[in-house]
């Protein structure tokens, strides 16, 4: 098994990262360089296709999208293509369930943008920009416009659904044909930023962690119309932290029991248990993530393991995953990455 780790590399972002680091994972969870490929503008969110012989990029800061083949033998990476997004600083790109079509989220740039994928992976024009529309929230800085940060598909593949951080709001769309439909929206609190969201393997609930108030929102997801309904909110800070700190990434665990956010500020990762029943989720307490900042992290494919790209201290952290009582233990092994700021594993 192999991990790709995309870094900030820019001075703009007072950034140490090469570009995009290749790591062999051996089989008690430790991280091995294998190759580094640079010359890389903020590879800052990467993406592999089902047959994990190619993977995506984009290029923070900048208006352009990256696809490299990769060497199932070795974890090697060559790039394929280069394409504009159509839109400034793209912060997260996902795949359709078919491969053949690629969405991109351009955060400054305020719009979805969709890309064909030719037969040999590489990328084709965009065919379809969609800009978002709506009233900001109140945070003067954060808050200008639209600001969408993420663009994941349902478990069905018939939804792409979209927090946006500038709007305080969730957009739902529908995807035919290679083309973003508009089906529904609901709103957020204001002043939330909802930045990341993941959704239930087998429960119709979907989870929306919001960066400017460091809250976990819990949604009802209705898989045939795409709406959203919200269902509950928690702080992912503990109750005794009252300084700075935002929320930034989300995943659940392979069996939808457990749920992690992370801080940046309180540099900690929180733990939710989820109702098998509801999928409401209880606080289950927070840890350190053993460096500065941590942007991301990562869960091994096994769940074993959890990876912490702490972006300011340049490490990435492992902790061992205690699936039955939800609890994360450190390993005490880090590998130094600078700038790290997203992993994904080979399939």
């Amino acid at each position: 098994m192999y991990a790709y780790v995309g870094s900030r590399t820019t001075r703009a972002r007072q950034a140490r990262g090469e570009g995009i680091s290749v790591y062999r994972v051996t089989p008690q969870g430790a991280l091995d360089l294998v190759q580094v490929v640079g010359d890389l503008i903020n590879p800052s969110y990467l993406t592999l296709n089902r047959a994990g012989d190619r993977l995506y990029t984009v290029h923070g800061d900048e208006q352009a999208v990256s696809a490299f083949a990769v060497d199932r033998q070795s974890g090697c990476l060559t790039l394929l293509n280069q394409q504009a997004s159509g839109g400034r600083n793209p912060v997260h790109l996902a795949l359709a369930p078919d491969d053949r079509h690629l969405v991109v989220s351009n955060h400054l740039g305020r719009s979805l943008a969709v890309l064909p994928v030719a037969a040999d992976g590489r990328l084709e024009p965009l065919v379809q920009l969609l800009e978002l529309q709506g009233e900001p929230g109140p945070h003067r800085q954060e808050q200008p416009h639209a600001k969408p940060h993420c663009n994941p598909f349902d478990p069905s593949g018939r939804f792409v659904l979209v927090p946006d951080k500038g709007l305080d709001r969730i957009f739902s769309f529908a995807f035919h044909d290679g083309r973003l439909v508009p089906v529904a929206e609901v709103a957020t609190r204001e002043g939330a930023g909802p930045r990341h969201l993941v959704c239930h393997p087998h429960l119709p609930r979907t989870y929306v962690v919001n960066e400017l108030d460091s809250t976990l929102t819990s949604y009802a997801f209705d898989a045939r119309s795409g709406v959203l309904e919200p269902l509950a909110i928690h702080s992912t800070l503990p109750a005794s932290f009252t300084g700075n700190s935002r929320a930034a990434a989300i995943e659940l665990d392979r069996s939808g029991r457990l749920l992690y956010t992370s801080n940046r500020g309180h540099d900690s990762l929180m733990v939710f248990a989820l109702d098998p029943q509801s999928g409401l989720p209880t606080p289950l307490g927070s840890l350190a993530s053993g460096g500065r900042t941590p942007r991301a992290f990562a869960l091994a494919p096994d769940g074993r393991q959890l990876f912490a790209l702490n972006e300011d201290s340049d490490s990435i952290v492992t902790f061992l995953v205690d699936e039955t009582r939800g609890i994360l233990e450190p390993t005490g092994t880090a590998v130094r990455c600078g700038s790290p700021v997203c992993l994904v594993f080979s399939r």
